[in-house]
């Protein structure tokens, strides 16, 4: 999603007002979750005061990320408000604690702040409310067993058996 700074320059106080689906797929081969991720709608206002630019913007979309359970897919959507603020300023440095970006060239590039965005908004796990998914969902593997609150049953390690028996010896021959 490019803008000339000319075009955002005339528009002024006032503001110029935007709406567009942005691909971002490519935030896909990342190293992240994010597995499919459709097209998002960016929708928006920038204005210009001096040589600072400012986009308030929202982006709503979904992404597909696997459940922390299961590993199916489970849709993820979401609704982003940000705001980045620019300078065109040919003498503005970079600095590491502002938030203000600058601008190379006449041509001002707002992809690279959605996918931004939408990376910070990746959840750290979700969860699949499908009943059939959560039905067949492994609940015992080789050295583990999913324990849930009503099971209580206790089960011995098979190489303790022996240990557990002489145990029991000892405490009849203690009761006698």
């Amino acid at each position: 999603m490019k803008f000339a700074l000319q075009k955002l320059k005339m528009a002024g106080t006032e503001g110029y007002s935007f709406e567009d689906h942005v691909d971002i797929s490519e935030i896909e081969e990342m190293n992240n979750d994010i597995r499919k991720i459709d097209p998002v709608l960016v929708k928006g206002r920038a204005t210009t005061q001096g040589n600072e630019i400012t986009f308030h913007f929202s982006i709503d979309g979904e992404m597909i990320l696997p459940c922390a359970r299961t590993l199916v897919d489970v849709p993820y959507p979401f609704h982003i408000d940000a705001l980045e603020v620019f300078s065109a300023s040919p003498y503005y440095q970079e600095e590491d604690e502002s938030e203000i970006h600058p601008v190379d060239g006449e041509m001002l590039d707002l992809t690279p702040y959605i996918k931004e965005n939408v990376l910070l908004e990746v959840p750290f796990r979700v969860f699949s409310d499908d009943p059939k998914v959560q039905e067949n969902a492994l609940t015992e593997g080789e050295g583990w067993e999913l324990q849930t609150e009503g099971k209580t049953e206790e089960k011995v390690d098979p190489r303790l058996e022996k240990l557990q028996s002489l145990l029991n010896k000892k405490d009849q021959e203690e009761n006698r």
